[in-house]
Parts: structure tokens; sequence; C-alpha cells
């Protein structure tokens, strides 16, 4: 439990987004079709990409000035929307995508950012 507490707080919720999508993932993999698993997986790669992406432009600036942090934090933010958008555009190119699962999942891996302030705490 110690070494979860070292962790940055951008480490836990790219950690608990795994978590969330993994488990979503698994859902569909028991309770539904391979088409709904599939969905599901890119729903999952659409939110965990650029979220790898942002978290490590703000760990890459972590203990410098403030206008560079600031700076990193915009321009991780602003890869993360094109890269979310990009990444979208290449799933929506699968002719078999079942758009229920594939959102599901990329929504329970945003809610992880609802819950933040409480694993801030740990």
């Amino acid at each position: 439990m110690k070494k979860i507490a070292k962790l940055s707080i951008v480490t836990k919720i790219v950690l608990a987004q795994l978590f969330i999508v993994s488990l979503v993932m698994a859902i569909f993999l028991v309770f539904s079709d391979s088409i709904s698993f599939k969905s599901s997986f890119y729903g999952g790669l659409a939110a965990l990409i650029p979220n790898l992406y942002f978290a490590r432009k703000i760990n890459k600036h972590k203990g410098q000035e403030a206008r560079m942090i600031v700076r990193s934090f915009y321009a991780g933010e602003s890869g993360k929307l094109v890269m979310t958008a990009l990444i979208f555009g290449l799933i929506f190119q699968d002719s078999e995508l079942n758009i229920i699962s594939m959102s599901i999942t990329y929504i329970s891996a945003l809610t992880v950012f609802w819950f933040a302030l409480l694993i801030r705490k740990y």
C-alpha cells in the first residue's frame, strides 16, 4: 500500500482507468459476443492511449517552474484531444463496430476523473 501512496495522482488515474477498462472488457467477454468485446477494446484504447500521452507530458516537467508545467499541461491536453479524434477516426473505419459497447468502455474510463479527488487521498 505504501508503494501506491508514492505514485503521482496522474499515474494513479491512469492505473485506475486501466483497471476499469479491463473490468468492462472482461464483462463484455463473458456476457456478450466477440464484436462487442472488440468494440470494448477499441473504447478502452481511445481512452487510455491519449491519457498515457498526457500523463507522460505532465510527469516530464514535474518539479520545474510553473510556466513550464502549465505549458506542458496545455500541450498535453491539446495532443490528447488530437489523438482522441484520430483514434476515433480509425475506430469508425471498422464496419463491425458495436458503438454501444465501445462507448460504455470509453465513458467508464473517463468516469475515473470524477473520482480523482477520492483517489488523491490514498
